[in-house]
């Protein structure tokens, strides 16, 4: 499985103070996950950076600068050259393990459709068999739009599908009410697919969309008794480093002026960072209102609750403010199923 981070701010951050200087940033995350359950801990097949200019106008060209390659990202000199010289106030990153399409940068996360970035982390079971009927159902626009052959990428065409029957989706802003409806009917259109293709095996949805103003991003997967892959957020005012390597998330009041979303926690942290529960979407506003909606469908368990152990994370060496946490304690804030596959 992948690795991915979105962050969302008021004023511009320095991109090396989110992708590098942490001691658990995402490019280390590429190759030392802590928090997959699947086998191994390595994401090297290639990595991607979206970040939306720090100022726009009618004459700014449509859509955020995506860097991406197929090498590794801890060994990529110019993504560290990059992000010690770029400030953006909405950023996406990515860090690959693949499960379907070849390496190659037309498979690399993120993609871009007009103002739209799209990211994906985890897999559509049966995406073989259920390919040909999702093209048949894209108008070709769409259909045309996939330069590679991840299911991730057919899923975005997917979605963008389902969004031009709300809106235009080359508006350079969309509202994030049609952003979030838009991709619920993706998630249930792809369930769909599948039910009809006999598929069994869940699906991974973890899916995050921004159109440079609004982030929509899910964490779900199609089944009633297992875990998705790992997300989390942290909020607060600004994300500081207080000694080299580590940073907190600090809150001065209860605005929030900076928002994460991440696969893994890039600090350490305990209090800065709150488990987003199983199927599950949430809405990052212009104003950055975090907002958390349920994914009711035949998955939903309404009275869930989290049994993923931090002593999972402790064996794998990942210490909460620097002290190994009691086994068996829920991460705060966390809701779901019990945690198999991440």
């Amino acid at each position: 499985m992948c690795r991915l981070l979105v962050v969302k701010s008021n004023d511009p951050i320095q991109l090396s103070q989110l992708l590098t200087a942490p001691a658990h940033s995402i490019i280390n995350q590429a190759s030392d996950s802590r928090l997959r359950l699947d086998a191994g801990s390595i994401n090297a097949d290639g990595f991607g950076v979206a970040f939306y200019p720090s100022e726009t106008d009618a004459t700014t060209p449509m859509g955020p600068c995506i860097f991406r390659s197929i090498t590794p990202a801890w060994s990529n000199l110019n993504l560290h050259r990059l992000a010690e010289r770029v400030k953006s106030p909405l950023t996406f990153a990515h860090v690959r393990a693949s499960t379907t399409g070849a390496l190659s940068e037309e498979n690399t996360h993120p993609w871009c459709y007009g103002n739209l970035v799209w990211m994906h982390n985890g897999c559509i079971s049966g995406f073989r068999d259920i390919l040909r009927r999702l093209q048949g159902d894209l108008r070709d626009e769409f259909f045309h739009f996939p330069q590679g052959n991840t299911d991730s990428e057919w899923a975005f065409a997917c979605f963008l599908e389902q969004l031009a029957r709300l809106t235009d989706p080359k508006t350079r802003t969309i509202c994030h009410s049609l952003l979030r409806k838009a991709m619920l009917e993706t998630v249930a259109l792809l369930n769909k697919y599948t039910r009809e293709a006999g598929v069994l095996d869940p699906s991974l949805m973890n899916f995050c969309v921004s159109d440079g103003v609004s982030v929509v991003a899910t964490r779900y997967i199609t089944s009633a008794t297992e875990e998705a892959a790992s997300l989390f957020f942290s909020t607060g005012s600004t994300f500081d480093e207080y000694e080299p390597g580590a940073f907190r998330m600090n809150k001065a009041d209860k605005r929030e002026r900076i928002i994460l979303i991440a696969s893994e926690p890039l600090t350490f942290e305990r209090a800065d960072w709150v488990e987003i529960p199983s199927q599950s979407l949430i809405v990052v506003t212009p104003r950055n209102n975090l907002l958390k909606y349920p994914i009711v469908d035949q998955y939903f368990q309404h009275d869930a609750v989290s049994t993923r152990q931090e002593g999972f994370a402790a064996s794998k060496g990942y210490r909460w403010g620097g002290h190994v946490p009691t086994p068996s304690v829920g991460i705060p804030g966390a809701v779901g199923a019990t945690a198999t596959a991440a």
